[in-house]
């Protein structure tokens, strides 16, 4: 168990996850683009316009299901730029879904609203209100490192962000609807 604040790996943190929170789990996202091993697959297939195979989801659907089923909470906000990328359309309509089905809750927010208050653009996880993780990526998108921080005014510095993105943010279907986001791609400009 971390700690202090330390420096492990994505690897580290994906093994540890299940033990790292009992009530709340909160997750800031707000990268237009990640390099997820397992999306590479399931994101060409997106763009190729091939109908969507959702087993790949099934293992985050049985996390999100447990810790659902033990009464924890998990929540996520993305900020996005607008209008969205390709693989943020993805994200919207072929991973999310799922992960809101499964018991998340998803919402997200235009990085422009979010610029407007202030708000900082560090991706992270947020566990009970006693620590967070720091994720840190490198150019092409991949996590180089996640830093644990445990520093009690960071830690209430992000619990007031979580707060303020979950309050400012939509939820993932009333946004796709009202930015009637679909499975056309995104023209280059």
């Amino acid at each position: 168990m971390v700690t202090q604040n330390t420096v492990i790996s994505f690897e580290r943190l994906v093994q540890d996850f299940d033990s790292l929170f009992k009530r709340r789990v909160f997750r800031l996202e707000t990268l237009d683009w990640y390099d997820a091993p397992n999306e590479h697959e399931p994101y060409a297939r997106f763009l190729g316009g091939q109908p969507a195979d959702l087993a790949w989801r099934e293992p985050w659907k049985r996390i999100v299901r447990a810790h659902r089923t033990a009464g924890r909470i998990m929540q996520r906000v993305h900020v996005v730029s607008e209008p969205v990328t390709d693989y943020i359309r993805f994200e919207l309509l072929d991973v999310y879904p799922a992960n809101v089905e499964a018991g998340e809750d998803v919402r997200i927010l235009g990085r422009e609203k979010a610029y407007a208050e202030w708000l900082s653009f560090f991706d992270y996880w947020l566990f009970d209100d006693d620590l967070a993780a720091l994720l840190v990526y490198g150019e092409s998108g991949a996590v180089t490192r996640v830093e644990m921080i445990r520093e009690g005014s960071t830690l209430g510095w992000l619990c007031g962000e979580r707060d303020e993105m979950l309050n400012l943010a939509t939820p993932l279907a009333e946004y796709v609807a009202e930015h009637h986001i679909t499975n056309e791609r995104t023209q280059a400009a």
